[in-house]
């Protein structure tokens, strides 16, 4: 989940976009912590998820390379119930990303799909593919999502196809991890999004913090998205790395059977 915001290079007009909006504020958790990073020192990430929405920087984070390993405990297939409980624009009325007021009405909506994370010889690690597609058409319908692909040649950049020649590039450049406790598990991600569809390349940049815990074989996680402005958009500096959206989500996770 998440929303692309910001603004595209030169121009206010991206609401005359049929739904682009809700169509990319679904696509974040189809691409969620998928590379392996550091640890950041104790607490980071914890305290970073404590102090929502009071957000005034980036996260500590490293160079994104290859996959993230997962937790054991959460190796299998499960039912996810998705809700929007918060969102917050630190920065208006100055500025506020087209379609923040819009995404009002999705508070407290929950949306269901299914998750797997496969156990491999180097550890557990997200089927991206999969994960991805199941959300994405949970959002937006079967008829609206062409193709959700993985690039081979990297982990860490996936390529979203929509109908109407519509494409979201995702790539993560920077993440953390923090393990708090055997049964918690935190994870910090930065994304470069290019959507391409319209008159310009849309770009922007976007952080997701998920904080997850598990409990008698069910998970539980707080995941917050956060919309940062591109160099191309005329607030930039103005906004500098304060995030203009901050979207949280409640994520109930489910086993299934295999």
């Amino acid at each position: 989940m998440g929303d692309l915001g910001g603004n595209p290079p030169n121009s206010r007009s991206i609401n005359s976009i049929p739904n682009l909006d809700r169509a990319l504020l679904c696509l974040f958790i189809c691409f969620l912590s998928f590379s392996f990073a550091s640890p950041v020192w104790a607490g980071a990430l914890f305290d970073r998820v404590s102090t929502f929405p009071d957000w005034h920087n980036k996260p500590p984070v490293d160079r994104a390379t290859s996959d993230l390993i997962y937790p054991n405990w959460i190796a299998g297939t499960w039912r996810v119930k998705s809700t929007l409980i918060d969102l917050v624009a630190p920065l208006a009325p100055e500025i506020v990303t087209p379609g923040f007021e819009s995404n009002r009405d999705y508070v407290n909506q929950s949306i269901e799909f299914n998750v797997r994370f496969a156990q491999q010889s180097n550890g557990v690690i997200a089927d991206r593919a999969f994960n991805g597609l199941n959300i994405a058409k949970a959002y937006l319908g079967d008829k609206s999502v062409l193709s959700v692909k993985v690039d081979p040649n990297s982990p860490n950049k996936q390529i979203t196809t929509l109908k109407g020649d519509r494409i979201l590039t995702s790539t993560i450049t920077g993440r953390a991890t923090e393990t708090p406790a055997p049964n918690q598990f935190i994870t910090s991600e930065i994304f470069q999004q290019i959507f391409r569809g319209t008159a310009q390349p849309y770009f922007n940049q976007v952080e997701t913090t998920t904080a997850y815990n598990y409990s008698s074989n069910q998970i539980t996680a707080d995941q917050i998205t956060a919309i940062y402005l591109s160099p191309q958009d005329p607030d930039y500096f103005k906004a500098g790395n304060t995030p203009v959206a901050l979207y949280r989500y409640r994520l109930e996770f489910s086993p299934l059977s295999e």
